[in-house]
């Protein structure tokens, strides 16, 4: 069983709590790509949005399922954002993006290769946040300080 430190006798965390951080975790994930696009151009904004949008996709498989480990949350997120990507070799999402900005943004419109290796850098980033979640709780303090035996199963 997951357990989230800072829960009365580190007892697992109820799935409506799991759910709230995840929530909030993908609203700041958002912002921050947002943040990313307005602050930086180019590559930085282009490969940093492509691993910003897997760590989305972790969060909102929390959302969804809260009692998944952070290792399946993230070949979860990162399968579905490969597949959108090579879904882009086919002619639909483009169709779609022309049609609605919404679809625009999350199907993209046409394949590109690097970004394949940037969705494995954002499930590695999320696989790690969610787990360190896990350990030390939203503010970071892990239980027993350093040298801790406290562990989740993850």
């Amino acid at each position: 069983m997951l357990l989230i430190p800072g829960t009365p006798d580190r007892a697992a965390a109820s799935p409506l709590r799991i759910r709230l951080v995840a929530a909030a975790a993908a609203v700041v994930t958002v912002g921050a790509g947002l943040g990313l696009r307005a602050a930086a151009g180019g590559d930085v904004a282009k490969y940093g949005g492509d691993a910003l949008y897997t760590v989305l996709l972790l969060t909102l498989v929390v959302v969804i399922a809260p009692r998944t480990r952070p290792s399946r949350a993230a070949v979860i997120a990162l399968a579905t954002s490969w597949a959108i990507e090579f879904l882009q070799l086919s002619p639909v999402p483009a169709e779609l993006a022309r049609q609605s900005l919404v679809a625009r943004l999350v199907l993209g419109s046409t394949f590109n290769a690097p970004d394949l290796p940037w969705y494995a850098v954002g499930a590695a980033a999320g696989w790690l946040v969610h787990t360190s979640v896990l350990r030390c709780g939203v503010g970071g303090r892990c239980p027993g300080g350093k040298g801790s035996s406290f562990s989740a199963k993850l």
